[in-house]
C-alpha cells in the first residue's frame, strides 16, 4: 500500500506529532508499505529517511511552521499516486488533501492530535475566547465532514470534538510509543548530576512552551520544595529563547534555581535513560490530546503526576498509576507532595504505569491503523484498488 502522511512540519523539528509520524512510518515501512511524508520548507535539510517531499513555504518566524497553498509539481504529482492519505493537521495539510486527493477519489483520514481551542488562547491571548471558539466551530465540522474518517487519539478528545459540533463518526486509536527502549532502559548515575541516591526526583520532558503550563509546575514544585528538603525537578526539552528565559527567572524569584535543572534538547535515543533515573513525572498541561511523553514515562516505570483535562486524563488512572488533580495550585502541590512523601507507593503506582503502558505499543496501535486503512481504502473507488489491497493484506498475513 502506497500511505501519504501529510503534516505542516517535520523534521528537524520536534514536536509530539513529529515523532508520532515518524515511528509509524518506521513500523508501516516494515511491513512492506510504501509511506510518504509530505510537508513544507526545511529544502536544504538532510533527511535520514526515504521518501520525504518538501514544498517552499514562508517560514512563520522561528516556530518550525512553514506557511504555504500548494505543493510543488513534484509532490502533487507523487501524493496523487497515494493509496491512501493520513492528515496530521488540519488547516494547510487538511486543505490540500481535499485539493488534490479529493478529486481522484484517494481516500483521506485525518487525525486530530491536538487542543486547538487552547492553542488558540495560548499564542492569540488578546483574541477573545468566543472568536476562537467561533472559528473552530465554523471550520472543524465541515472538514471532518469532507475526509473519509476522523480519528480521535482518545476518548477525552472525541468529546472536545463533539463538543465543537463535529457529527462525522470517530475511532478513537491512540497514538503508539516504541516502548522497548522505555522498558529496558538503565538509569543515569545520579551521582554525576549530583544528585544523591535518597533524593526525590522529578521530572518533566516536552517542549518548553506556553500551552505546556510550566509557569504553574513551577510554583507547584516551589511549594513542595518547601516540604520536602531532598526533592529535585528536572526540565528535559527546550523552546524558543524567550521562553526559556521567562521560566528561569521565575526558579529564582522562586528560590528553587537550586533545584531545578534544564537538560536542554536531547537526542531521542538518550530519554529512556534519563527517565529511569528519575522517580515521578510531572505535567501541568492541559492541551494534551495524547501526551507520548505521558507514555514513555510510565513506560519508564514512573507514576505521572498531571491535571484532569483530556489526554492526561484519558492515559492516567488516578491513585493507580499516578494522581490527578484539578486546576488548581494547591490541589496539585498537595498529590505531588502525598507522592513524594511516600516511596512505597511511588514504587507501587510505577510498576502499575509500566504493566498500564503496554496499549500504548506501537505494535499494537500501528495494526489498529491499518486496518482503517485498508478498510477506506477497499470502500474507495475505483474498486479495483481495494480488491488489490485486500489481496496484498491476505497475502502478508498468509505469509507471515
Amino acid at each position: 500500500m502506497r500511505i501519504g502522511m501529510m503534516v505542516d512540519t517535520y523534521k528537524p523539528h520536534v514536536s509530539g506529532i513529529t515523532n508520532y509520524v515518524d515511528l509509524n512510518k518506521r513500523y508501516l515501512e516494515q511491513a512492506g508499505h510504501d509511506v510518504y511524508i509530505f510537508t513544507f520548507g526545511d529544502l536544504d535539510f538532510e533527511d535520514d529517511e526515504s521518501r520525504v517531499l518538501r514544498s517552499p513555504g514562508l517560514p512563520l518566524a522561528d516556530t518550525g511552521y512553514y506557511l504555504s497553498l500548494r505543493y510543488s509539481r513534484a509532490a502533487r504529482k507523487t501524493l496523487q499516486t497515494m493509496d491512501v492519505t493520513h492528515v496530521h493537521h488540519p488547516f494547510l495539510s487538511g486543505r490540500l488533501a481535499l485539493h488534490y486527493c479529493r478529486p481522484l477519489q484517494i481516500p483521506i483520514l485525518f487525525t486530530n492530535h491536538t487542543r486547538y481551542d487552547l492553542y488558540a488562547q495560548a499564542y492569540l491571548p488578546l483574541m477573545p475566547e468566543e472568536v476562537s471558539q467561533g472559528l473552530l466551530q465554523a471550520y472543524m465540522p465541515s472538514f471532518c465532514d469532507a475526509v473519509d474518517l476522523v480519528v480521535s487519539p482518545s476518548a477525552g478528545m472525541e468529546k472536545v470534538l463533539r463538543q465543537l459540533g463535529v457529527e462525522s463518526p470517530i475511532e478513537v486509536v491512540p497514538n503508539g510509543v516504541d516502548l522497548t527502549r522505555f522498558y529496558e532502559a538503565q538509569p543515569l548515575s545520579r551521582t554525576e548530576f549530583g544528585y544523591k541516591p535518597t533524593d526525590i526526583l522529578l521530572v518533566y520532558a516536552g517542549r518548553v512552551a506556553v500551552e505546556k503550563n510550566l509557569d504553574f509546575l513551577m510554583r507547584a514544585f516551589a511549594g513542595v520544595a518547601h516540604a520536602v528538603e531532598n526533592v529535585h525537578l528536572l526540565i528535559i526539552g527546550g523552546g524558543l529563547q524567550p521562553i526559556m528565559d521567562e521560566i528561569k527567572s521565575l526558579t529564582v524569584e522562586l528560590g528553587v534555581q537550586n533545584r531545578v535543572r534544564f537538560t536542554g534538547m536531547l537526542p531521542y535515543d538518550q530519554l529512556p535513560a534519563h527517565l529511569a533515573m528519575c522517580d515521578i513525572f510531572v505535567t501541568t498541561s492541559v492541551t494534551e490530546v495524547h501526551p507520548l511523553s505521558v507514555i514513555e514515562a510510565m513506560g519508564a516505570g514512573l507514576p505521572v503526576v498531571g491535571i484532569h483535562s483530556p489526554g492526561v486524563g484519558d492515559t492516567v488512572e488516578d491513585g493507580k498509576t499516578g494522581f490527578l488533580a484539578t486546576h488548581d495550585l494547591a490541589a496539585y502541590t498537595a498529590k505531588l507532595t502525598r507522592l513524594c512523601l511516600d516511596p512505597k507507593l511511588i514504587q507501587q503506582m510505577g510498576e502499575s504505569a509500566r504493566k498500564a503502558s503496554t496499549a500504548y505499543a506501537i505494535e499494537r496501535t500501528s495494526k489498529l491503523m491499518l486496518k482503517h486503512y485498508e478498510r477506506l481504502v477497499y470502500d474507495s473507488t475505483p474498486r479495483k484498488r481495494g480488491l488489490n489491497v485486500r489481496l496484498r493484506s491476505f497475502m502478508e498475513k498468509f505469509l507471515n
